[in-house]
């Protein structure tokens, strides 16, 4: 399915497709979404198909306003209106209690469900023209690289998907922070561009981080996420210093590096790029230098480790999802046997590390 431009035209047409239980992929201030109606149960198990996305892992239902939250959830708390004040329409997902009529489909079989307001004119157009919820996860292959632009979509998903509106490169390029709000505490699902510390000033509250949870509770919870076909490395500057030097590696015939800041040239790299130190910059540009490095016919994408901080946080979650920490301690090296999906994810159908 070839992108069309998100004129006005294509806009009330995407919202007629959605009616009638088709799929369009719609731009985001974040990635472009596979929407469908939310209310309509074939069109959501659809979504599920087209990604290969299994069906307990909620989705995101997107809505055109903070007014049409009653019409999707209960027990609505001040803290749910205090974060929706300052940052709807936004990259800020809100994780509530459902309402009865809600669709389990769309929730991955849980009493909750994860809403937000897009900041992206298209997609709120689209909400407007349709005049219902849209559930929109990322418009990929379950646990591939999230598409930021509409050529991606087309990539990934073909035909598998009946429109696909191209509003342009995505802004922010990184998935919406999630903030589960349903229970006595709130708890960060998933970080973003909107980080914790912001979030627990304007909430004068502790956000918890949950470990150990056997569900998932929102979209971008799976152990690998977001991630390349090319077997990805996530490296220190030491650890690359290492690489550098030869000490590393030496049975890989191609390497690409995603350098933080100044890249480094050197014979041992077939691919340079060097990514800015800003946060806002970097998110808006990984996905579409990951994906430019994955269809480069390396062996192996090196990642530099950016800054371990509170506001990095975001962008780190997606790397640690979708690489493998560096690791030279077996017989020079790279894998445990354990570790064998990740040798083989380069050469088997991807379909067989989305359990």
């Amino acid at each position: 399915m070839k992108p069309v431009p998100a004129n006005q035209a294509n806009i009330e047409l995407a919202a007629e497709l959605l009616r009638h239980g088709k799929l369009v992929a719609i731009p985001t201030e974040t990635v472009y979404g596979l929407g469908a109606d939310a209310k309509n149960i074939e069109a959501v198990k659809n979504v599920f198909a087209a990604k290969g996305r299994p069906n307990d892992h909620p989705l995101i239902v997107h809505i055109a306003d903070v007014a049409d939250l009653p019409n999707w959830a209960i027990d609505i708390s001040p803290a749910a209106y205090k974060l929706t004040e300052t940052y709807w329409p936004g990259p800020l997902t809100l994780v509530l209690k459902k309402r009865p009529d809600v669709p389990y489909e769309v929730t991955g079989g849980q009493e909750t469900i994860a809403l937000r307001v897009p900041n992206h004119p298209v997609a709120l157009a689209v909400l407007k023209a349709f005049g219902g919820g849209i559930a929109a996860p990322s418009a990929n292959r379950f646990c591939r690289i999230s598409p930021t632009q509409a050529s991606h979509v087309e990539e990934e998903l073909g035909d598998k998907v009946d429109m696909i509106l191209d509003g342009g490169a995505c802004a922010v390029g990184l998935e919406s922070t999630i903030v589960d709000l349903s229970g006595d505490k709130p708890r960060l699902l998933r970080p973003g561009q909107i980080n914790k510390t912001e979030i627990e000033g304007l909430l004068q509250a502790e956000l918890d981080i949950p470990i150990n949870i056997d569900r998932v509770l929102a979209p971008g919870m799976h152990e690998i996420h977001y991630a390349p076909v090319t077997t990805t490395i996530l490296c220190t500057q030491a650890e690359l210093e290492i690489i550098l030097q030869g000490n590393a590696f030496q049975h890989q015939q191609k390497m690409g590096v995603l350098w933080f800041g100044n890249a480094v040239e050197s014979e041992l790299f077939e691919q340079n790029i060097a990514m800015p130190e800003t946060i806002n910059e970097y998110a808006h540009l990984l996905y579409s230098k990951l994906r430019e490095l994955d269809h480069a016919g390396l062996d192996l994408i090196l990642v530099e480790q950016p800054p371990q901080t509170e506001e990095w946080r975001g962008i780190n979650d997606r790397l640690t999802k979708a690489a493998k920490p560096f690791n030279t301690d077996f017989n020079g090296t790279l894998f445990e046997a354990k570790d064998v999906r990740w040798i083989l994810r380069g050469f088997w159908p991807f379909s067989l590390f989305s359990d």
